[in-house]
């Protein structure tokens, strides 16, 4: 049998997946059909019920809980783990941070990424926005193409390399109002998909998850071919900084979390929903 996944070539996903889709565990007699691509473009195809599994931002969640189901296994949560807000230089001294922001054009990497509804959640009258891939937006501040702009994954590590500074961890925002941990993929299961298969591959994730966690005194070759040349360290700190207990198993705290952030959509866009536990598929 035949499904497709799909999740990006950053090096959280690239080191859970490894072992599924190369068979480096027992896939249950399950062939995997990867897409490797930007967040944003996995989002997109999630709206449009592309793939059977898929990696997406939890921002985009609520727009797709008609059609998909979060697996427990296999995505990204947890405390310090946030977007950074930054720029080229502080605030000018004569504005608060609240009217720097909201008097700049900021770059955000996708307008259903959960960067941006951290962002919105931390400046809310902030209109001035420019959505763009996550790989470019160090570079648009630099050149003044932007203001300002959220960093998301490896970028973390890379902006004060760059000469830029943090004006704001919106993680840390998210963290103090409403006490849970950042919620910022998920794997999600197309309704197509039964349920007895679905919780297969969420097992699946899982050992694929366990069995890179057993190898991890080197890089895997996958990781690695996917990397986009970064270096060693960086990959290992993105993969430490990304995969946690939450990974295997989002467990109680993890599924408060992602309830509490389609609250938190409801409340930016003025919406409700009635979902409950049963958009989950794993313990």
């Amino acid at each position: 049998m035949q499904v497709t996944i799909g999740f990006s070539p950053c090096p959280n996903d690239t080191f859970i997946f490894d072992a599924l889709v190369n068979k480096k565990i027992d896939t249950k007699g399950i062939d995997f059909k990867v897409y490797m691509a930007d967040v944003q473009a996995l989002n997109v195809w999630a709206k449009q019920g592309k793939l059977d599994f898929s990696k997406i931002s939890y921002g985009v969640l609520p727009l797709i809980l008609q059609q998909y189901r979060v697996l427990t296994s296999g995505g990204a949560l947890g405390k310090g783990v946030g977007p950074l807000l930054i720029s080229k230089a502080p605030p000018t001294p004569d504005l608060d941070l609240e009217s720097a922001v909201n008097q700049a054009f900021v770059a955000i990497p996708g307008k259903d990424t959960t960067a941006h509804l951290l962002f919105s959640l931390a400046f809310p009258k902030a209109v001035n926005k420019e959505f763009m891939l996550f790989h470019h937006i160090e570079s648009a501040v630099l050149s003044n193409e932007v203001d300002a702009g959220v960093i998301i994954h490896e970028n973390r590590f890379t902006y004060q390399n760059k000469g830029l500074v943090k004006w704001m961890d919106l993680g840390e925002y998210w963290e103090q109002q409403l006490h849970v941990p950042i919620p910022l993929g998920g794997i999600v299961a197309h309704n197509r998909i039964s349920t007895e298969l679905a919780q297969t591959v969420n097992s699946l994730i899982k050992d694929s998850l366990v069995y890179a966690l057993d190898q991890y005194t080197k890089l895997p070759d996958y990781v690695i071919a996917n990397s986009q040349e970064l270096s060693d360290e960086v990959m290992r700190k993105h993969i430490d900084l990304y995969v946690n207990n939450y990974t295997i198993c989002l467990g109680t705290d993890g599924k408060k979390a992602v309830m509490q952030l389609l609250k938190v959509y409801g409340d930016i866009n003025h919406s409700t929903s009635d979902f409950g536990e049963e958009i989950f598929i794993g313990i």
